[in-house]
């Protein structure tokens, strides 16, 4: 069972949060908060598995909330859930130590594989958000796009898409394959390469 702690001062994001977590059988809020503050001596106190942090929050607000936390329990996962998808917050955000960051306008069945991807050690990201973190860590290195003898031929073509920003159902489409399928080949690709997440995947691919 996945404890998830959610913190958002507006009471219908967290509403709609409990009953879409509520109507699984794997994932239990635990608690709810509705400022920063709140937000630190509730995952001290009920010790979740993820947090879902908004950001912006009366008090202390969302970022230093998941900085704190996370300096008190290293292992906890917090998944940003925010209206603001601008560098101004992700980049903070990152930095603070959240594993993912996924817009309120996400469909619901990837808010639940977000939760499910952070609890187990994944990096779920909203496709756009992705897009950019992937497209500017790449233009950051120029290097030449690597080979390796290790990698199957579909496996190559799905790490050229990766380097290239796009997300998942992209990938799909544009090798007429399913999303399911994508997802077992970068999987394998992240532990054929040491990388801890997909930004880290692009990198690799690029030489870097």
């Amino acid at each position: 069972m996945i404890r998830v702690l959610l913190a958002d001062d507006q009471h219908l994001i967290r509403a709609g949060l409990r009953m879409l977590c509520d109507a699984q059988p794997d994932l239990e809020v635990v608690g709810e908060v509705d400022n920063g503050r709140d937000a630190i001596a509730a995952a001290a106190r009920l010790r979740p598995d993820v947090v879902v942090m908004d950001l912006r929050m009366p008090g202390v607000d969302g970022i230093t909330a998941t900085s704190r936390i996370l300096a008190d329990r290293p292992a906890t996962r917090i998944m940003v859930l925010t209206t603001f998808g601008d560098d101004d917050h992700l980049h903070p955000a990152l930095t603070a130590g959240a594993c993912g960051f996924l817009l309120k306008d996400a469909p619901p069945a990837d808010l639940l594989d977000g939760l499910r991807r952070a609890a187990a050690g994944d990096s779920p990201f909203s496709p756009e958000v992705l897009r950019r973190l992937v497209q500017r860590a790449v233009h950051a290195r120029t290097g030449t796009p690597r080979r390796s003898a290790g990698l199957t031929a579909r496996e190559q073509d799905v790490l050229d898409l990766v380097a290239e920003g796009l997300a998942n159902t992209e990938i799909a489409e544009r090798l007429h394959i399913g999303v399911t399928t994508v997802k077992t080949h970068i999987t394998s690709l992240m532990a054929k390469t040491g990388s801890p997440n997909r930004v880290r995947l692009a990198l690799w691919a690029r030489g870097g």
